[in-house]
């Protein structure tokens, strides 16, 4: 069994300990009413754009997400949050070197110590949550359901929900497709983007992502009987005939999106043993990005 399928299988356990303290750890969000800045990178960079909208949604203040290597100063912010498993991401220490001082300047990592926890006044460390393998799984559902339950969204079958869905065979041949597509709509677009991601680092294989009713906008015209195309979240009768008609297969769930996310991360793997591909490492990455 590779490191990343241990660390998948691992979720349910992760989760019922962060939820154990989501009280505590998720004022690392912000205070209500507080303007908010999460910056990542890769992974992080998707987890980012949903927490921005699950905080937004919540009404408890404006939230935005950013890239780390490509944010630029000129908004203000209350606080800026650093998403940053590894805690060595060289863009992430960039950014921060560029935030207004005065700023809160907050840390979210799965690693203690290190220069990054010297440039800010609150952090919380994951060390629970931590990874060995390259491939993200773990720290950013772990991430999620945090702030989730910080928001007051409902998390109490969450972790019921994924160990049903763990231990349940995924009940899809991945062989049998050449092309997978992931769709999601407010908070779960960041899920889709993180799942697409997930097979092109695990798999070598063909993904894409887009919002969910952007997707009869031109990307369906490359659906066909080898596309599998995954939903996160409610979806309208209308899109899924639509996209059936090209022949594409359609994977819709009625589980919380975060659950979606682990089975996603488990067809991710299914692949890449498929093709004789090692998902924990995965070509030409490495487990942070050092520039310096």
């Amino acid at each position: 069994m590779s490191i990343t399928t241990t660390e998948i299988q691992s979720q349910p356990v992760v989760w019922r300990q962060a939820l154990s303290t989501a009280s505590a750890s998720g004022a690392i969000f912000g205070a209500p009413g507080e303007r908010v800045l999460i910056l990542g990178c890769g992974t992080s960079a998707f987890v980012a754009e949903s927490i921005a909208i699950l905080r937004e949604t919540a009404g408890l203040g404006e939230t935005d997400a950013a890239y780390a290597s490509e944010w630029t100063p000129g908004r203000h912010y209350d606080r800026v949050i650093a998403l940053t498993r590894s805690g060595t991401t060289s863009e992430v220490l960039d950014a921060i070197a560029l935030i207004e001082p005065g700023t809160t300047i907050a840390l979210i990592t799965g690693v203690a110590g290190g220069a990054i926890h010297e440039l800010v006044s609150e952090s919380l460390v994951l060390e629970y949550a931590d990874e060995k393998s390259v491939v993200q799984t773990r720290f950013p559902t772990t991430v999620l359901a945090i702030a989730k339950a910080a928001f007051g969204y409902p998390v109490d079958q969450l972790v019921a929900e994924a160990e049903t869905a763990l231990a349940s065979p995924l009940g899809i041949d991945v062989t049998g497709y050449d092309h997978f597509v992931y769709l999601g709509s407010s908070w779960t677009y960041g899920l889709a983007q993180e799942a697409a991601l997930k097979v092109r680092e695990a798999a070598q294989a063909w993904s894409e992502s887009y919002p969910l009713l952007d997707y009869r906008h031109g990307p369906v015209a490359v659906a066909h009987p080898g596309s599998l195309v995954w939903v996160f979240g409610p979806v309208e009768a209308s899109l899924i005939a639509d996209i059936e008609a090209t022949g594409a297969t359609v994977v819709t769930s009625d589980v919380d999106p975060l659950v979606q996310l682990v089975q996603a991360q488990r067809l991710a793997v299914a692949l890449a043993e498929s093709r004789g591909l090692n998902p924990d490492t995965p070509r030409h990455l490495t487990r942070s990005v050092i520039l310096r």
